[in-house]
C-alpha cells in the first residue's frame, strides 16, 4: 500500500496554507513557495489554474494520486445530485479521512498510518484499506494498541480541531457517522473550487 514520503511543507508553502494540519506551521518562517522566485506570482493559464485546484484537493485528502481521484469523480458522476457536492462527499468518507476528522491522529497521514498498520476497527473488524468508504452508521474505533500510542493521546486531547457535525464521538477512541458528508458540513484548509477540480477531471477521464 503506497504511502506518499515527498516534501509536505514545500506543497504547504506552495498553497500558502498550512493544509495538512501539522503543529508546526511551515509557513511560519518561510511563508514563499520553494524556490529563488517563490515569493513571485506568475499568470497562470486556464490549464493551470484547472490543475491547481486538483492538487490542492488531492493534498487535503493526503496526497491522493490522480487515478484514486479519478475514480471518485467517476463515481460521483454517476449519483444523483451536485457532481462537485458528490465528489466531496465521497472523498470525505474514505476511512483515512474519518480517522483524521475524529481525531483519531493529528495529520491524515498519521490517520493513513493507523488504518494501513490495522489499528482502525469498523463495527468491530479490522480493515486496513484507507480509501474504505465510511457509510452512516458505522462505528470507527481504535484497536487497543493503538489507543495507548503517545502519538494517538496527543491528538484526542488536542481541542483545536472541531469534530464535522456528520460525525460522533461517542469517547475519545470510538466514534460513529451520523449521515452522509453534506457540501455545508465538510471545511477544508485551504480553499478549492470543486468545479474546476471536477472540469479538469471530465477533461482527463
Amino acid at each position: 500500500m503506497s504511502r506518499y514520503t515527498g516534501p509536505k511543507n514545500r506543497i504547504a508553502r506552495r498553497f500558502g496554507a498550512n493544509i495538512f494540519g501539522k503543529a508546526r506551521n511551515p509557513l511560519l518562517h518561510k511563508p514563499n513557495p520553494a524556490g529563488m522566485h517563490g515569493a513571485k506570482h506568475k499568470k497562470k493559464s486556464d490549464y493551470g489554474v484547472l490543475m491547481e485546484e486538483q492538487q490542492k484537493l488531492k493534498a487535503i485528502y493526503g496526497m491522493m494520486s490522480r487515478k484514486q481521484l479519478l475514480k471518485a469523480y467517476k463515481t460521483a458522476l454517476k449519483q444523483p445530485g451536485n457532481t462537485d457536492h458528490n465528489l466531496l462527499s465521497i472523498l470525505e468518507s474514505r476511512l483515512d479521512n474519518i480517522v483524521y476528522r475524529l481525531r483519531f491522529a493529528p495529520t491524515i497521514f498519521a490517520a493513513q498510518q493507523l488504518v494501513s498498520h490495522g489499528h482502525i476497527l469498523i463495527n468491530g473488524k479490522k480493515v486496513n484499506r484507507k480509501s474504505f468508504k465510511v457509510t452512516p452508521g458505522m462505528i470507527i474505533s481504535l484497536r487497543d494498541k493503538a489507543q495507548k500510542m503517545v502519538i494517538v493521546k496527543a491528538s484526542q486531547e488536542a481541542t483545536t480541531r472541531e469534530i464535522p457535525t456528520y460525525l460522533e464521538l461517542e469517547n475519545p477512541s470510538l466514534g460513529k457517522m451520523i449521515t452522509v458528508p453534506q457540501y455545508d458540513q465538510i471545511s477544508l484548509p485551504v480553499v478549492v473550487n470543486i468545479s474546476h477540480v471536477c472540469e479538469f477531471l471530465a477533461h482527463a477521464s
